[in-house]
């Protein structure tokens, strides 16, 4: 017997799944590859672009990537491997915006543009939707969401989509003031792995409600950045399998080495093979650890939190806001 989901039929290239994106129609590979790893210091330009390049040609499709991604070297280093022997044109590529202002969003776009070579994005993301006033001061006026209303409209981005580590609750608040304003998005991203199973669950809570408005979903952090495989409890092919088992399209993963590539290759190729009994003993063996968030940092501190350690890229607070702020004590 063989667990959750499967791809859409006769949908794969070179033995790798292909699923649909939501509304959007589009199909991806069901294993994308994660943009920051690329412009780690550990790992050398030309290598990064040999594993983009070789990713691409054994099957996958999904190029992740984001604006402040080690000061803008993962994106750059992305945009050379894409400008050659026309890879951009085999890939949907996404990239992700920290800023919360139209002119700070506007900014970014196109240096993420720049630096991808690339005159538009397939998906463009608000990034790290981790605050309560995130989505406020998205939808505000003369919020993030009217330059990437903008861009769409300048033929900048095709969909529009928005990612977050932090509390499922707040990735639902963004959906209903989206609503609020009459916009529906065409993704979001948010984690999806063994331990979020059992604390603080976007697989559980979010996850759900996605796939009852048909809107594309980006899985991510299946191992945690690496913490969950500290735990000794799982492997990274079992974090990988859990995950692609789910009701995601896309499940977005660290590659730094061509073994780690190999390894997501694989876990494309079999998931479909790993019954739901094995998933379940899978859950059952991470259960104790998992229900205080101890493995899940992007959760329970501010290690991953980019955009709280440089606030500064979420540009300035609006003059309302100023003008409202309690004296200082």
């Amino acid at each position: 017997m063989t667990a959750g989901i499967t791809a859409d039929t006769a949908d794969e290239k070179n033995g790798i799944p292909y699923r649909t994106l939501g509304h959007t129609g589009e199909k991806l590979s069901c294993i994308g590859m994660g943009g920051f790893h690329l412009g780690k210091k550990d790992i050398s330009e030309a290598d990064a672009i040999k594993l983009v390049h070789s990713g691409i040609d054994q099957g996958i499709n999904f190029m992740d990537n984001c604006w402040d991604y080690n000061k803008g070297v993962s994106e750059e280093r992305m945009g050379k491997a894409l400008r050659e022997g026309g890879y951009r044109q085999r890939v949907f590529l996404m990239t992700k915006i920290d800023g919360r202002t139209k002119e700070a969003a506007a900014k970014q776009i196109d240096e993420s543009l720049k630096r991808l070579q690339t005159d538009h994005v397939d998906l463009l993301q608000f990034h790290e939707v981790i605050r309560y006033e995130d989505p406020d001061r998205i939808f505000s006026e003369g919020g993030a969401i009217e330059a990437f209303l903008d861009a769409k409209k300048a033929g900048k981005t095709r969909y529009i989509g928005f990612t977050g580590h932090k509390d499922p609750h707040i990735h639902l608040y963004m959906l209903e003031v989206a609503d609020k304003h009459g916009f529906r998005f065409d993704s979001v991203q948010m984690p999806i792995n063994l331990m979020d199973a059992h604390y603080r669950s976007f697989g559980r809570l979010v996850l759900p409600e996605l796939n009852k408005r048909n809107v594309g979903v980006l899985a991510m952090k299946s191992m945690g950045d690496s913490v969950i495989l500290k735990s000794k409890l799982v492997s990274g092919l079992e974090c990988l399998y859990y995950s692609l088992n789910q009701p995601a399209t896309v499940v977005v993963t660290g590659i730094d080495k061509p073994e780690i590539l190999a390894q997501a290759i694989h876990a494309a190729r079999t998931y479909q093979k790993v019954s739901k009994e094995e998933l379940n003993g899978l859950l059952a063996k991470t259960k104790d650890a998992a229900v205080t968030g101890q493995w899940e940092l992007f959760k329970t501190s501010s290690h991953f939190d980019g955009t709280a350690h440089s606030p500064e890229w979420l540009g300035a607070e609006s003059a309302h806001v100023k003008a409202v702020a309690p004296p200082a004590a």
